[in-house]
């Protein structure tokens, strides 16, 4: 549907790039839906039909209560009337989606405080005198490494971020600890005819 609405020109889409040769007008994950779009009342009605069409067409109720408008240069007072359009709240930037922080600097040490809490907050709760060496390599590959992993496959993290989360594994399991965290990148030969990603 929305598709069908930026290609009619009716609906207007984000511009991306240099000359805003690329319209995003939307991001799906699973049920989680993000719709991106100029600030204009068209787009804001058009926003509501869509969401009560869905709800027509397929049967899925949309949670207006957990839905979020958020503004990027809009005044407060615009971004409230809209929002009280569409029947849902006004959030603002950076927002959490998914578990991941939007509209963040990476850079900054502060962009990974939560994740650095979130290690520290687990690793207080487990006591290590009853685990094996091996029960805490375990714990620490399968369990503790996912949280930065996930971070990290998003985003590119500070050395010093890196060094203060192996140390505070360092400090729990005792001995040394090093985390491999590293982009990787897919080749194959052959094109489409032969497969590939």
């Amino acid at each position: 549907m929305m598709k069908a609405l930026v290609t009619n020109n009716l609906f207007q889409a984000y511009g991306v790039g240099r000359q805003e040769e690329v319209k995003l007008s939307y991001l799906q994950f699973a049920d989680d839906t993000i719709i991106i779009g100029e600030n204009c009342w068209l787009n804001v009605c058009l926003i509501r039909a869509v969401l009560l069409l869905l709800k027509e067409v397929s049967g899925l109720k949309v949670n207006f209560y957990k839905s979020m408008l958020t503004g990027v240069n809009i005044t407060p007072t615009w971004l409230s009337e809209a929002a009280s359009v569409l029947n849902c709240r006004t959030g603002s930037i950076p927002f959490l989606y998914l578990g991941l922080p939007i509209c963040g600097d990476s850079r900054k040490l502060s962009f990974w405080k939560s994740v650095v809490d979130r290690i520290r907050a687990r690793l207080s709760v487990w006591n290590n005198r009853f685990l094996s060496f091996g029960g805490r390599l375990v714990l620490l590959k399968s369990v503790l490494s996912s949280l930065p992993v996930y971070f990290l496959s998003f985003y590119k993290a500070p050395t010093g971020i890196i060094s203060s989360i192996e140390s505070f594994f360092k400090k729990k399991f005792g001995g040394v600890v090093r985390l491999y965290l590293f982009t990787c990148e897919l080749w194959w030969s052959g094109g489409s005819e032969v497969g590939g990603i």
